[in-house]
């Protein structure tokens, strides 16, 4: 009997303490009902367009203009040679002269052989006119013309292979092959490169990518000539991005005398185009999130709007809007912590 009447009196406690923390939740949930904030206070500016120095600094590689490897394209034993490394040579100059001894002769064989079967084809050929001659006679005449003329033709090439020749106008930077070496077809025997003009090729990110364009000056420094600035031009900008997701473009330059330059060479190129660029920028603190996955809110008749932008560069305090956001959209910038999409605010002076 005791025991239940214990029992009894601690079921009658637990209830009324149950009872008094309903009562309480209850009460607080009233307060917190009666306290709900009808407006958040926020600080807004409004965002446009700002002159950004936007440096774009990278380093490529100087090349030549035109380097060509000569090949030769006739076989023989080199008996002259007219080239050292560092000549300059003019398009067409002759840089070997291979044994052409039987080359000439088998030329000035075939051209006395066309030369005569030349002269029987025309006395064939007005023959035939005044009908004096047979068809097969004709036509035999012809034949043997067209085969003498085209072993003219190939014995007078093979001569002039025996000459190995330069394409363009440029400087010997190797020579593979010295006097009395053999040569056969197709064997790479000098390089020549032409430095009037160089160009630069490097990789950009596809951000800035979209931003030049064929045609835009840039500067380019060298260890070299400390303190000197050589003057380039954007010849072109590939449409197709390799897998980092950036794109070659080729910058071409002068190359100056009194300053003249050697292809391999290291090149700071600096896109003067990118300098001082009116850009759409916001405060870096009205972000909400991350940069990857940018949103800002924009204040419009006192409610605030959740908006997705998409992030280009930043400039210390300041973000470039690639998109999303227009020249005088008012954004948050303090308060932006506590908001959620369509809240009402207020803003602060």
């Amino acid at each position: 009997m005791k025991r239940i009447k214990i029992i009894g009196a601690l079921v009658v406690i637990l209830t009324i303490i149950i009872g008094m923390l309903l009562h309480n939740k209850t009460l607080m949930a009233a307060k917190s009902k009666n306290e709900k904030i009808e407006a958040y206070p926020v600080t807004v500016t409004d965002i446009g367009y700002q002159k950004i120095e936007n440096n774009l600094e990278l380093v490529g590689t100087i090349t030549a203009n035109n380097d060509v490897a000569i090949v030769s394209e006739g076989q023989g034993r080199v008996v002259k040679v007219m080239n050292q490394i560092g000549d300059f040579k003019s398009a067409g100059s002759v840089l070997f002269q291979l044994d052409d001894e039987l080359k000439l002769e088998a030329y000035k064989t075939a051209e006395v052989n066309y030369l005569k079967a030349k002269k029987d084809f025309d006395r064939y050929d007005a023959l035939y006119k005044n009908k004096s001659v047979t068809d097969a006679q004709y036509e035999q005449s012809k034949l043997s013309y067209q085969s003498a003329e085209s072993l003219y033709v190939t014995a007078k090439r093979e001569y002039n292979d025996t000459k190995v020749t330069t394409p363009i106008s440029g400087i010997v930077s190797a020579r593979l092959v010295d006097l009395g070496n053999f040569v056969t077809k197709n064997t790479v025997v000098a390089n020549v490169v032409d430095i009037s003009k160089l160009k630069v090729k490097l990789n950009v990110a596809e951000k800035d990518a979209f931003r030049l364009k064929p045609g835009d000056d840039v500067e380019i420094r060298t260890d070299v000539y400390q303190g000197y600035v050589f003057s380039g031009k954007i010849s072109s900008i590939s449409a197709k991005g390799d897998e980092s997701h950036t794109y070659p473009v080729e910058i071409t330059l002068s190359n100056p005398k009194d300053h003249q330059l050697k292809a391999g060479m290291f090149g700071r190129i600096s896109f003067t185009s990118l300098k001082n660029s009116d850009l759409l920028v916001m405060p870096r603190e009205a972000l909400v999130g991350s940069v990857k996955d940018a949103k800002v809110f924009t204040v419009e008749n006192g409610i605030a709007k959740l908006h997705s932008v998409v992030i280009g560069n930043a400039y210390e305090s300041q973000l470039e809007i690639i998109s999303g956001l227009k020249s005088g959209d008012k954004i948050v910038v303090s308060g932006q912590n506590n908001l959620t999409d369509n809240d009402k605010v207020v803003v602060k002076n």
